[in-house]
């Protein structure tokens, strides 16, 4: 498995593992499980969950597929932000780990910015460090005045993730973002990176470039994504075969040829675009 380096000398798979709309079914739940464990299986052992999916549940899925692993895994949760208060980043921390089943998060989150001051959720975050609670802390969907913002902020220099939606139809933070990110060695997470409800997977250009590798179009935008050195991808699966299909795109190399049809389908941004956000 490739690896990206965080700021700290951390290395963590470049293809995790998404859980995005996980766990809310029932009848879906043995499934889920055996997909996340064979993501673990097949080295993608960066789970991303959140306290907002399912209320909850999938917290509680991931706990339940970790269970006898955690050690092999990079556990990555998010506060929301009407939880993000200094006293309240810490108590839904703790909710998070109870339902986890485990006493601490490699990495945790502010989901999106909201009403309480970024110096009071940084000033929680450092807090759950210096308790063992967490090892390092983030951001998401924080465009490029937000990270400005964040840099003035005590202790808002050692952000070591922004998570943003980043794929061949959302390509706005080329432009600013991504070269800020890379500049400063804050790692790009990029969610949703084969898109939402597969109009981008049946687009014919990247159906074209899929034929030419004989692989799949999600595949192919995976590889896109993967490109950057700094940039790790959570794409979610809840199936077997997506999760095989996923773990095989690590090792895809795309050629000037496919770049250039991709460039030309999906073209990259000349100037400032508003922050995508899904």
């Amino acid at each position: 498995m490739r690896v990206v380096e965080l700021a700290d000398g951390t290395s963590v798979p470049a293809l995790g593992q998404g859980t995005w709309m996980m766990g809310e079914t029932s009848a879906r739940l043995n499934e889920e499980l055996a997909a996340l464990r064979l993501g673990l299986d097949l080295g993608m052992n960066l789970i991303d969950t959140a306290e907002i999916y399912g209320d909850g549940a999938s917290e509680e899925l991931v706990g339940e597929a970790i269970a006898g692993r955690r050690d092999e895994v990079f556990l990555v949760s998010k506060v929301a932000p009407s939880h993000a208060s200094r006293r309240g980043t810490i108590a839904a921390c703790e909710a998070s780990l109870e339902r986890l089943g485990t006493d601490r998060l490699d990495l945790y989150l502010l989901h999106w910015r909201g009403r309480f001051p970024l110096g009071d959720t940084v000033a929680a975050m450092e807090d759950l460090i210096d308790a063992g609670k967490i090892l390092r802390w983030g951001v998401s969907n924080f465009d490029v005045s937000d990270m400005d913002e964040l840099m003035e902020v005590e202790g808002g220099d050692r952000c070591a993730v922004n998570q943003i939606l980043l794929n061949l139809d959302h390509r706005g933070t080329e432009f600013d973002l991504l070269p800020w990110l890379e500049e400063r060695i804050v790692a790009t997470m990029a969610y949703s990176p084969i898109g939402q409800g597969g109009s981008l997977l049946r687009r014919p250009e990247l159906l074209e470039v899929a034929d030419r590798h004989d692989k799949t179009p999600a595949q192919i935008a995976l590889a896109f994504t993967l490109r950057r050195p700094g940039t790790i991808a959570i794409p979610k699966a809840s199936s077997l075969e997506h999760v095989r299909e996923n773990a095989e795109a690590i090792d895809i190399r795309l050629d000037a040829e496919d770049w250039a049809l991709l460039d030309e389908a999906f073209p990259p941004p000349e100037r400032k675009m508003p922050l995508a956000i899904i």
